[in-house]
């Protein structure tokens, strides 16, 4: 058996011996953290909306005219008249002060939660707070996916596993097992490379899954329904495919840093701030990054974050959008680029233990 077909089951029997070694490391347990934060974070809220809407049931029970008493309530009526309604009708609220001349009434009428906002003892707003809305949690899970999956759980899992398939092996004094074997040095890196996507992609892509069931755990399983129905599918399949990409094209970056650089922090430092600053660069520059083909892809587009400052975000820069199909290929080409220069340099790798 010689070229191809060769390389082909070399190519398996790596990814065989490597994806479960890979997957389980010790040293990679604080991925697993990461991966699942955003995972826990989001049951965490289905819970806390589950109990809300619990409340909500009981209010409904305790006080059925809850919901006339909101209707009644009107701009300019005075704090006293607001809380004495309420405590007619048996509507539980919290009183609080702002200041000396604002003061804040917050209660549920069985549907919704509202605030409402007095200045000097007379109402001037009246919020609805409810935050049990699907479509609100659609868009958080947008902005979740983008700023923090993303931007910083897939970056830094593929930092974590990418960086340990060969520099890992020569901390652990074991790489010369497979550099003395008759395999390719360019062979013996894709195997290893194809065994970290098997093990990035089931993490991460369990962990998204996870995420977006929990994000409409919290919701009644009528509006479940009509949205996947509609478009809740597709966007499961663009977040999974998404993040899945995500890895290709980081692990790759990673992969080859692992070869040609002993210190991990240099590159994913300087990595790490190019990405971030995509939003400011301009549209030549945008495409020169990871993230620039993986947000295209996300089926909801995700806000600025408001913790970036005003002047920031007047420096912000939106790119024409590109059709699906050629960022799937940037990121791909990315990817090709950046392991056929590493290719080059793993034929000259060389082990020397008590350098590293």
């Amino acid at each position: 058996m010689t070229g191809f077909a060769l390389w082909q089951r070399q190519i398996l029997t790596i990814v065989s011996l490597e994806w479960k070694k890979t997957l389980f490391a010790k040293r990679g347990l604080w991925v697993y953290a990461l991966a699942f934060l955003p995972a826990l974070l989001f049951g965490i809220n289905a819970i806390r909306v589950q109990n809300q809407r619990d409340a909500q049931m009981e209010i409904q029970r305790a006080a059925p005219n809850a919901a006339a008493v909101t209707a009644a309530i009107q701009t300019g009526m005075s704090v006293d008249d607001v809380t004495r309604k309420l405590v007619d009708d048996k509507v539980p609220f919290t009183k609080f002060k702002r200041r000396k001349k604002f003061e804040f009434v917050r209660y549920s009428d069985g549907t919704n939660t509202w605030e409402l906002m007095f200045v000097e003892g007379k109402l001037t707003e009246k919020r609805n707070r409810d935050e049990a809305r699907l479509s609100d949690s659609i868009r958080a899970f947008a902005g979740a996916f983008q700023y923090f999956f993303l931007r910083l759980a897939v970056f830094f899992g593929c930092v974590g596993i990418f960086m340990n398939l060969f520099r890992g092996e020569m901390l652990d004094q074991s790489l010369h097992h497979y550099l003395l074997a008759p395999v390719k040095r360019e062979v013996l890196m894709v195997g290893k490379y194809l065994a970290g996507l098997v093990a990035t992609i089931a993490i991460f892509c369990t962990s998204a899954a996870l995420q977006f069931a929990l994000m409409l755990g919290a919701h009644s399983s009528r509006e479940v329904n009509e949205y996947l129905a509609g478009e809740g599918w597709a966007h499961l399949v663009s977040y999974l495919g998404v993040t899945a990409l995500g890895c290709v094209g980081y692990g790759s970056i990673f992969l080859a840093a692992g070869i040609i650089m002993k210190n991990p922090l240099i590159p994913a430092t300087g990595i790490l701030f190019w990405e971030g600053m995509n939003w400011f660069l301009p549209t030549m520059l945008k495409q020169l990054s990871i993230i620039y083909y993986l947000q295209a892809l996300c089926p909801v587009v995700a806000p600025l974050s408001g913790d970036i400052p005003e002047p920031l975000k007047l420096l912000a820069t939106t790119a024409a959008p590109i059709a699906a199909p050629i960022a799937v290929m940037g990121v791909f080409a990315a990817a090709g680029m950046v392991l056929t220069f590493a290719s080059i340099y793993v034929r000259k790798l060389e082990i020397n233990y008590g350098a590293d």
